[in-house]
C-alpha cells in the first residue's frame, strides 16, 4: 500500500472576507473529494482572507498510481480561476 500527501499553499484572488473565502475553499475541496475520491481538508490559514493550506491524501497500490492522482488534483487546482497555488509539497509514503 502506498500513501500520497500533497499540502497546497494557495491565494485566492479578490477574496474580501472570511465568509467568501470559506465558500470558495469548501466548493474546492468538495469538487476535489467527488472527482478524485480522496481526502481533502484544509488544514491550516483557516483565519487569513486571501491565504489558505489544504492537504490531499491518496491510497494506492503502486508509487506511479499515487503520484499521478496528486498531480491530477493539482491541475485541477490549477486551472480554477479564484486559485493560485503558491506552494507545493509532495510525500509519498
Amino acid at each position: 500500500m502506498v500513501v500520497g500527501i500533497v499540502r497546497l499553499g494557495l491565494h485566492i484572488s479578490d477574496c474580501q472576507s472570511l465568509k467568501e473565502k470559506r465558500s470558495i475553499i469548501k466548493s474546492l475541496t468538495q469538487r476535489l473529494r467527488n472527482k478524485f475520491n480522496a481526502a481533502i481538508a484544509e488544514i491550516a490559514d483557516q483565519d487569513l482572507w486571501q491565504k489558505s493550506t489544504i492537504g490531499a491524501a491518496v491510497i494506492g497500490n503502486s508509487t506511479a498510481h499515487a503520484s499521478s492522482q496528486l498531480q491530477s488534483i493539482i491541475d485541477f487546482i490549477e486551472k480554477q480561476p479564484m486559485v493560485l497555488i503558491i506552494t507545493i509539497e509532495t510525500e509519498i509514503l
